[in-house]
C-alpha cells in the first residue's frame, strides 16, 4: 500500500481493507480455466504481471479473500503493488506497517547481531525471523502463515496461485533488488536534467543557474556519517538506520535535432552517464520523447519545466507540478460552458502558431466544447514570426462570440486596440507572461487569464523563500515561475532522499515523494501539492482571473480555486 493518499487519494489501511491487498500476492483457481504445462523455468516476466497488474499467466484476472470478512477483489485491485509498492519495500501509516518483500528481504537468513544486518534499512523489516524459502513463501501467499508458521496481519489477503503462477511471481520478487541502483555508489548520487532544442534560452539560462547553485551547497555540507541508531527493544534491524553523506553530481543532458531524435540521444548520455533520477528539465512544445524515455527506462523524471506535459494515466515515473496548458484549457472550458452570467458562446475563435505550447492547448480545449454544441473554429499562425499576423487574425474574430487566445507576450504586445467584438477574450496565462502579461489597456477589461498557479497576493510567503535564496547567492531571476519551480524540485528530491535514508532505489524515491509531498510547506507557486499512487500531476487546479485595472499587475479571481 502506499502511504498517505493526499486529499483525493484513499487512504492505506481503507485500501487495505476494502481492496484486499496482499503481502506476497497472487492469485488464480477459477472455474473453467483451461488446464496448463508447468513452466519450466519460471518467468519473471509473468510474475511482474501478477505484481503488477493482477493479471495470471494465463490471461485471467488474479483474485485474493480475506478469510476474517470473506471480502473478495480481482485483477488490478487484487494486485501485490497496491500494498507493497512498486518498489517492492512496502509502506507504513501510523502502526500500521506493510513490510518489504524483495527477495534479498524475503530470504536474508536470520540477523544473530548488527554485524549480519548488511541491507538497506526499510522501515517495517523485521530481521529476527527465520527466512522464507520458496516454499515457505508460497505458504504465506496461499495461507497467510509467514516463514515460521505463524499467522499475518489481517490486512494479508489469500491467494490460491496455481504452481507456474506462483513460481513465476517468486521468480519476480528475487529480481528485486535495493543494492543494484544505476546512478549510485558510495560517495556519489549522479543526477541528469534534460533541455530540449526548444526550450527557451533564456529560461534554460535561469534554471541552471538555481540547479548549479542547490548543487554546489548541498555537497559543501561536509558530513559523517551518522551514528547508528539505539536499538529500539522491538527489532534488531532498527539499530543500522545510520546515514552516509554523498556528494551529488549534475549531468546536463542538452539534446538537439528532430524531436525522432531524442530517444536515441537520452540511451547515449545514459548509458555513458548512469543517474539515479531526472530532476527539473526545460522543455518547449514537445515533451513525450522524454516522457516516454523515462517510463520506458524505469528513471524517475522529476518535476520538469514544461508546458506540456503528457497526461498518461498508466505512466510511474515521470511526475509534474501541474498539466500545464492542457490545465489551462479545462479551466477556460469551464467558464465558457458555466459563465454564470448568461448562456454559452455559440462560436469560439481559437488563435495559436503552428508548432508552439498553443496548439496541444486548443486541441485540448475543442472537443469539450464541441460536446456542448458550440463551433470552434481555429486561426493557425506561422510558426516563428512573433508579432505578426494578428491583424488578419482579429479581423476573422469579429464573427466570433468568444476569443481563446494561446499567444506568447510579442503576439500580446502586438494586439493593439481591442476590436468591438467578440466581448468574451480568453487567454493563456502561462504561456503569456501571467500577471505580466504585456497586454494592451483596451483589452483588459474584457480579457479573462487562465491561471494554473495561486493568486501572487497569496503566495507570497512560499515565495519569497526561494527568492531570498536566489538574492543571498546572486542569482539573477530572469524567469522566476521557471526558477522558483527548478528550486522546489530540488528540495523535493532533497527531502525525499532524506526519508529513504540509504536505501536508494528508484521506485522508492517515486514512492517517498507520494508520501510526504502533501506534508510540504514551501510550494511555491502552488497552494498545495499531493499525489496519491496513481497520480502524476502534484497541483491539481487553478484560477480565472482578470487584471484589477486598466494597468499595473494586481489580478482578481472571477471565483475560487477551481480543479476542472
Amino acid at each position: 500500500m502506499s502511504g498517505p493518499a493526499g486529499s483525493d487519494g484513499t487512504p492505506l489501511l481503507r485500501r487495505a481493507v476494502a481492496a484486499g491487498l496482499a503481502l506476497f500476492f497472487a492469485l488464480a483457481a477459477q472455474c473453467g480455466w483451461a488446464a496448463r504445462e508447468p513452466l519450466a523455468e519460471p518467468s519473471a516476466t509473468v510474475g511482474k504481471s501478477i505484481y503488477l497488474r493482477g493479471v495470471l499467466g494465463t490471461g485471467a484476472l488474479l483474485e485474493g479473500s480475506r478469510e476474517a470478512s470473506g471480502l473478495r477483489t480481482r485483477g488490478a485491485d487484487a494486485a501485490c503493488v497496491n500494498c507493497h509498492q512498486r518498489s517492492g519495500l512496502g509502506a507504513s501509516e501510523g502502526r500500521n506497517l506493510i513490510p518489504p518483500i524483495t527477495g534479498v528481504y524475503l530470504f536474508h537468513p536470520r540477523a544473530r547481531s548488527t554485524d549480519e544486518l548488511d541491507l538497506p534499512y526499510v522501515q517495517g523489516l523485521r530481521a529476527d525471523r527465520d527466512p522464507y524459502t520458496d516454499a515457505t513463501l508460497a505458504r504465506a501467499i496461499r495461507e497467510g502463515l509467514n516463514s515460521e508458521g505463524k499467522p499475518l496481519t489481517y490486512l494479508m489477503p489469500r491467494f490460491a496461485l496455481d504452481d507456474a503462477d506462483m513460481a513465476a511471481l517468486i521468480a519476480y520478487l528475487k529480481t528485486l533488488d535495493p543494492r543494484k541502483v544505476p546512478g549510485v555508489t558510495d560517495t556519489v548520487l549522479h543526477f541528469a536534467t534534460i533541455i530540449t532544442p526548444d526550450a527557451d534560452p533564456v529560461k534554460r539560462s535561469g534554471m541552471l543557474d538555481v540547479m548549479e547553485h542547490y548543487f554546489a551547497e548541498k555537497n559543501s555540507r561536509q558530513m559523517v556519517p551518522s551514528p547508528r541508531m539505539r536499538p529500539s527493544g522491538k527489532t534488531m534491524y532498527s539499530k543500522t538506520m545510520f546515514m552516509v553523506h554523498r556528494q551529488w553530481q549534475l549531468h546536463v543532458w542538452e539534446l538537439t535535432g528532430p524531436a525522432t531524435t531524442w530517444q536515441a540521444q537520452l540511451a547515449q548520455h545514459l548509458a555513458k552517464e548512469p543517474v539515479m533520477a531526472v530532476v527539473s528539465g526545460l522543455g518547449g512544445s514537445n515533451w513525450a520523447p522524454v516522457h516516454e524515455f523515462c517510463e520506458k527506462e524505469a528513471l524517475p523524471c522529476l518535476f520538469p519545466n514544461v508546458e506540456v506535459p503528457v497526461d498518461s494515466s498508466g505512466d510511474f515515473y515521470p511526475l509534474y507540478f501541474s498539466k500545464g496548458v492542457v490545465l489551462e484549457a479545462q479551466l477556460i472550458a469551464r467558464k465558457i460552458l458555466e459563465p454564470g452570467d448568461g448562456p454559452p458562446p455559440r462560436t469560439v475563435l481559437q488563435i495559436y502558431r503552428a508548432g508552439d505550447s498553443g496548439e496541444p492547448a486548443a486541441r485540448a480545449l475543442a472537443p469539450a466544447l464541441k460536446r456542448r454544441g458550440i463551433t470552434v473554429r481555429d486561426h493557425v499562425l506561422a510558426a516563428g514570426a512573433l508579432g505578426l499576423g494578428m491583424s488578419e487574425a482579429l479581423r476573422e474574430a469579429s464573427s466570433a462570440d468568444a476569443l481563446v487566445l494561446w499567444l506568447r507576450p510579442q503576439d500580446v504586445a502586438a494586439l493593439g486596440e481591442a476590436p468591438a467584438a467578440p466581448a468574451t477574450v480568453f487567454i493563456s496565462g502561462l504561456m503569456g507572461g501571467l500577471e505580466r502579461s504585456p497586454l494592451p489597456s483596451s483589452w483588459r477589461s474584457r480579457t479573462r487569464l487562465a491561471y494554473p498557479f495561486d493568486l501572487p497576493q497569496k503566495r507570497i510567503v512560499r515565495v519569497d523563500y526561494p527568492l531570498g535564496w536566489f538574492r543571498i547567492r546572486h542569482i539573477p531571476v530572469v524567469a522566476e515561475q521557471v526558477q522558483t519551480d527548478t528550486y522546489l524540485a530540488c528540495g523535493l528530491l532533497a527531502e525525499a532522499l532524506s526519508h529513504m535514508v540509504d536505501t536508494f532505489v528508484r521506485p522508492y524515491l517515486i514512492e517517498q515523494l507520494q508520501e510526504m509531498l502533501e506534508h510540504r510547506v514551501i510550494t511555491g507557486y502552488y497552494p498545495h501539492l499531493t499525489l496519491a499512487s496513481n497520480q502524476r500531476f502534484a497541483s491539481k487546479g487553478g484560477y480565472i482571473v482578470h487584471f484589477a485595472t486598466a494597468s499595473g499587475t494586481r489580478l482578481i479571481a472571477d471565483s475560487d480555486w477551481l480543479v476542472p
